[in-house]
């Protein structure tokens, strides 16, 4: 396959030559055409005004010697004849005289027109451009004044130049198309290091950057590169750390399952333990369950294809049902929860995105809030949106773990064991709904004074 360095060259080389044709044809044209018309128009011009200095009559040798007196400096060969048979006389050459001018252009000349003729002359032998002025008095012939000029060197002196020009332009072209060829190099390098980072890149070395040395869109695709080569890097290490942490989360509670449970097969476990035994076995079961479902709620919610419809919801309805839901959860730490909802609030949304990120928040809340205390859920219009709030007095979030708490499995409290605290996935699948939404989410809070989670929802639009 041809580069595409030695492509643009090709066609900047190219188009160098067709200029350089063109050039050529051009220059010959302006020679041999504009060069020669102009010599022609001279040429009837000159003999237009010699012809005055006739006055009639016979053509007298006075008026002849006078023509051969301007043809000593002039530039074209000028004679003067009474009869077109004299002519032979006037060359330094045999020429066939007797058809000098024929019958057609005897009566031209006999109206007055000068006539003139460009090509090949027989009677001459050689390309000739000429021009046959008539002298004539009382329509009687009485001489012509011939005046030509060889074809030859024009052409000549035309091929010269032109021949010239051609070796300048080989040159140029030579010289052009080295210059074209450093500079297209050069300008190809940082594509050929693009080129062969990307290829390192796809065979996994996700570490390549390319050096940015310019700020033209050479240096900005570079820099996008870059830009994309980092995010790709991050979330290679992020889906490595997923998978690790969801293989270590996976494995301990198919570890409890597979380990208590041979411990009941073989019949080593006493049966004054076995009710306790069993228990602990559901409990590992429902929390791998529990695992599996929000694993396979991020994965919907982040790779979400499908388009679902956002309809009318009322906002009101939707929390206390949610409320209803975690209210039992609630009563076994004692805890409280309070409402405060505009009831006319009614946003654009789907019922069952909604309950997952109230469910998921006040499950949070309600995992790390102390026993006897309230946990807060208010509901008001703010411009074209919702401001649901969930506040809550538990143990709060540090200031430094606030930029992480939508990771996935991240734990603000590392020292928390998996029975007591949660998966880690939480607020990942809120935050990926909410976005989903078309809404945000911030959460404010103070170590040891609770947490405050804030998220808008768009209103339904009034028509």
């Amino acid at each position: 396959m041809t580069k595409l360095s030695t492509r643009i060259w090709l066609v900047i080389v190219a188009f160098l030559a067709i200029t350089v044709l063109f050039m050529y044809f051009l220059t010959n044209f302006l020679y041999e055409g504009l060069y020669v018309k102009d010599a022609e128009n001279s040429m009837v011009e000159i003999g237009e005004k010699l012809s005055t200095m006739y006055s009639g009559g016979k053509v007298t040798d006075d008026f002849i010697n006078q023509i051969d007196h301007y043809n000593s400096y002039s530039n074209f060969n000028v004679f003067a004849v009474r009869n077109p048979r004299e002519l032979s006389a006037c060359v330094p050459f045999d020429i066939d005289y007797d058809a000098l001018i024929g019958s057609d252009e005897r009566e031209q000349l006999l109206n007055g027109k000068t006539i003139t003729k460009k090509g090949y002359e027989k009677r001459f032998d050689r390309q000739l451009i000429s021009a046959i002025i008539p002298l004539t008095d009382h329509h009687r012939l009485e001489g012509i004044i011939y005046i030509y000029y060889p074809l030859a060197k024009i052409t000549e002196m035309a091929s010269k130049e032109v021949f010239v020009l051609l070796g300048s332009a080989v040159i140029f072209i030579f010289l052009m198309g080295f210059g074209v060829y450093k500079g297209i190099k050069h300008m190809m390098k940082p594509l050929n290091e693009l080129q062969n980072a990307a290829e390192k890149m796809a065979e996994g070395d996700y570490e390549t950057r390319v050096n940015v040395n310019s700020k033209d869109e050479i240096g900005r695709l570079a820099q996008t590169f870059n830009k994309m080569a980092n995010s790709i890097q991050q979330e290679d290490e992020i889906q490595k750390i997923f998978l690790a942490t969801v293989s270590h989360e996976l494995r301990t509670p198919i570890s409890y399952v597979k380990g208590y449970g041979e411990a009941l097969e073989h019949g080593y476990i006493e049966a004054s333990q076995r009710q306790e035994t069993l228990a602990l076995i559901v409990r590992e079961a429902n929390r791998l369950e529990k695992l599996t479902n929000e694993l396979l709620q991020l994965s919907r919610a982040a790779n979400q294809k499908e388009i679902v419809p956002l309809y009318p919801l009322p906002l009101a309805e939707t929390i206390r049902e949610v409320v209803r839901i975690i209210e039992q959860q609630a009563k076994q730490k004692a805890i409280s929860i309070v409402i405060d909802i505009d009831e006319e609030i009614i946003i654009n949304a789907d019922e069952e995105k909604v309950q997952q990120i109230l469910i998921n928040l006040l499950e949070n809340a309600l995992r790390y809030s102390e026993e006897n205390t309230q946990i807060m859920i208010s509901a008001k219009k703010e411009g074209e949106f919702a401001n649901i709030t969930i506040k809550d007095h538990g143990i709060g979030i540090p200031e430094e773990d606030l930029p992480h708490i939508a990771e996935r499995f991240y734990r603000v409290n590392k020292a928390r064991s998996r029975s007591d605290g949660g998966s880690g996935l939480g607020l990942s699948i809120v935050d990926q709904l909410v976005k989903y939404l078309k809404g945000t989410w911030r959460v404010t809070s103070e170590l040891g004074n609770g947490t405050v989670v804030t998220i808008q929802i768009p209103l339904i639009e009034e028509f």
